[in-house]
């Protein structure tokens, strides 16, 4: 299972490390300890992600100035497959953006919920690659 350290855990979501501990010591989302680091896991921060992108904190999230024209780097949060096409979702930051690709490419970069990636927008299109 993928896990961040908090620090990443913030930057994906785009809020600051004090905000992203407040969160976890409100029980907004879970951590665990692995080799003496506190680490959050990635399905947690997800679901974590999609509830912001449902309801967002728009003056919590560094974000919130980005424009739509560039890479975003944020975390996957559902896959939808079958034989041909995959339909990613993800949250970047307060953003939620949705690709379409060949279920072929979103098994070779291993997009799965939870996992980290790169959300590259252009007008109507969204390419995603792992980091």
């Amino acid at each position: 299972m993928t896990t961040y350290r908090v620090a990443e855990a913030a930057e994906l979501l785009g809020v600051s490390d004090d905000t992203l501990r407040r969160w976890v010591e409100a029980g907004r989302v879970s951590t665990r300890q692995e080799d003496g680091r506190t680490v959050v896991p990635g399905p947690d921060l997800a679901a974590l992600a999609e509830s912001l992108a449902d309801h967002p904190d728009r003056e919590a999230t560094r974000a919130a100035s980005v424009s739509a024209r560039n890479r975003l780097t944020g975390i996957v949060t559902r896959v939808k497959r079958d034989t041909v096409m995959a339909q990613v979702e993800m949250v970047c930051g307060p953003y939620r953006l949705v690709s379409l690709m060949s279920s072929e490419a979103a098994d070779e970069l291993g997009l799965e919920p939870g996992v980290r990636a790169i959300a590259s927008v252009k007008s109507t299109n969204v390419v995603v690659e792992r980091p």
